[in-house]
């Protein structure tokens, strides 16, 4: 059994055959997934989602990319959007982006911090972005002492050392497409350090599929050749893999 613990299954690149992707996914032996928001519309995006499909998760929050404009009133919205909906299990994805000109720095990190004090009022695990922006990410996760509520670095792009440091605080380490890319040199060295135990599969589709179908539409369907790859590093089964992963999400998002 698979469990996607990131994807966008709202995005419009879905629109036109949402549910044969689904349904092929679930012969792909994906049992779970989790639809992550990034934006306002997302939101009710994600909501949607949960409406339709039974083997679907939620998590609420805004990426550091699009919190030009945020207010407080955004925010009393995912309060009650998450409290109203027991399948919302994360907030995210929130954290620091940055990789092009986005919003100022000052505001990534000021909705970053609001949106972990939410989390921690809600009693919510987070779902971490982090961008180009490896020190300031964990130095605020440090300061909001955030290892408290639990949580996962999506989508790990920081060397290996980093990743212990996440590790030792409790952290997922979110691992997805990137690991079969031939250029992926340092996320096969955090892949082969970080115990199977701290790993959980994810998609971030329909971003980042994986070798051979890399530029391609990702779907959830794909994490069996992220398992596999992740079971050559490992020196495990990709069977393993999956087994183990599966129970780690349910552990991130406290699930029975």
């Amino acid at each position: 059994m698979i469990f996607d613990t990131h994807c966008h299954y709202d995005d419009s690149r879905f629109d036109e055959d949402r549910d044969r992707v689904i349904e092929t996914m679930r012969n792909e032996g994906v049992k779970h997934f989790v639809n992550v928001s990034a934006d306002r519309d997302s939101l009710d995006g994600t909501l949607s989602i949960l409406e339709k499909y039974p083997e679907s998760y939620g998590a609420l929050g805004i990426h550091p990319s699009e919190v030009r404009g945020l207010t407080e009133d955004v925010m009393e919205d995912i309060r009650e959007k998450t409290r109203n909906n027991e399948r919302i299990v994360a907030i995210g994805e929130i954290g620091l982006d940055y990789w092009d000109e986005g919003p100022a720095k000052e505001d990534q990190a000021l909705w970053f911090m609001r949106q972990l004090d939410l989390a921690r009022e809600l009693d919510k695990p987070v779902i971490i972005h982090s961008r180009d922006a490896v020190q300031d990410t964990f130095d605020i996760l440090e300061k909001k002492h955030a290892e408290d509520m639990g949580g996962v670095i999506h989508c790990f792009s920081a060397s290996a050392e980093m990743a212990k440091r996440y590790v030792k605080k409790g952290y997922y380490i979110g691992i997805g497409g990137v690991v079969t890319f031939k250029n992926a040199k340092t996320l096969r060295e955090v892949t082969e350090i970080v115990p199977l135990e701290n790993i959980v599969l994810e998609t971030d589709c329909p971003y980042l599929a994986p070798t051979p179908h890399r530029g391609k539409r990702n779907y959830s369907g794909y994490l069996n050749l992220v398992a596999e790859k992740i079971g050559e590093i490992k020196g495990v089964s990709a069977k393993e893999v999956c087994e183990v992963t599966f129970e780690n999400a349910k552990k991130l998002y406290r699930l029975t």
